[in-house]
């Protein structure tokens, strides 16, 4: 079997540790694994050198797994691309770049074939729900999303982790975020923009109608920071041009790459962050119809932020570019 040279941008991250893990959980083919260091520390990490960050780190490499942060993934990502890797970018800035494919596996894997050197990895609470709602948009066609998102401290890096672990402690101080945390919602992720939703609420707009290749589908999304140290929730409903039952949905979603179906509402059994946390599945429960409408289906869809999120959708990523042999 053919090995490449691998290469983690942001490796201190929680998103690129997370990567370094899934490479080696899914035994990815590495024949060399660089660890880059955005910000010029130094030292180890995993008994790897952390390397800084220059034009000399991209010689050779093969795929550039990246999480540095958006400004960072400007300047760098056309380096490492120029020297010859694929970069696989989790931050935003290459998202909506009509030369850039944004990708998730289990929905548009093909779109990885016209890369012109940088694939871009969408936004976590996106990937989640994109996962879900593609064999239902297959089946019937969605017009219409409208999405509350509910999204783990994580999400918003390692600062604020730590912030929340002080609160339990009974240190209120805040630093990262901008309130407390702890016993609280903060309903606004990233700042807000000209219409009045912030650009995480965005992101699931635009980055949906690119992924499933169907600028008519519209979209509204209220994102909210929960104190859940991993995984986000959403509570998705859709409008369909064709109704779909709560048993076909089931039967639709039990079958869907990606997807686990917990759905016993007799049992008290639907997903939870705990269920998906460390778990590479998206999860799908408490399927029923919208009795408000002809042809609507009420969603909650759970999933792990850090890695089906970033850096599991990242990975499987570069595995396609491997089963496609694009490296």
């Amino acid at each position: 079997m053919k090995k490449y040279v691998v290469a983690i941008l942001g490796a201190r991250s929680a998103v690129g540790q997370c990567m370094y893990d899934i490479v080696r959980e899914r035994n990815f083919p590495v024949k060399e694994l660089r660890l880059i260091s955005p910000s010029g520390a130094k030292g180890e990490m995993y008994g790897l050198p952390l390397l800084p960050l220059d034009e000399n780190v991209f010689k050779g490499v093969d795929v550039v797994l990246s999480s540095p942060g958006a400004d960072i993934s400007r300047d760098w990502s056309p380096v490492a691309a120029r020297a010859g890797a694929v970069v696989i970018d989790n931050t935003s800035y290459f998202r909506m770049d009509k030369d850039v494919p944004l990708v998730v596996p289990e929905v548009n894997p093909e779109d990885v074939k016209w890369h012109k050197g940088i694939i871009a990895n969408p936004n976590c609470s996106t990937i989640q729900m994109v996962v879900a709602l593609k064999p239902l948009h297959d089946y019937a066609r969605i017009k219409r999303i409208v999405v509350s998102t509910y999204q783990a401290i994580s999400g918003a890096g390692s600062e604020a982790i730590d912030e929340m672990k002080h609160q339990v402690k009974g240190d209120m101080a805040v630093k990262k975020l901008a309130y407390q945390i702890l016993h609280n919602l903060i309903p606004q992720i990233d700042v807000f923009v000209d219409n009045s939703y912030t650009k995480e609420e965005m992101k699931m707009v635009n980055e949906t109608c690119k992924i499933m290749h169907d600028a008519a589908i519209k979209v509204t999304a209220t994102c909210v920071r929960v104190p859940v140290f991993n995984s986000h929730s959403e509570s998705v409903n859709i409008e369909t041009a064709k109704k779909i039952t709560r048993a076909k949905a089931i039967e639709l979603l039990s079958k869907a790459p990606g997807v686990i179906v917990i759905d016993e509402p007799a049992a008290k059994k639907y997903p939870m962050p705990l269920d998906a946390d460390g778990k590479d599945a998206t999860f799908v429960g408490r399927i029923r119809e919208d009795e408000s409408i002809a042809n609507g289906l009420n969603l909650w869809v759970v999933s792990d932020n850090l890695r089906k999120g970033a850096a599991l959708n990242a990975v499987q990523i570069a595995e396609k570019l491997v089963e496609y042999q694009m490296i």
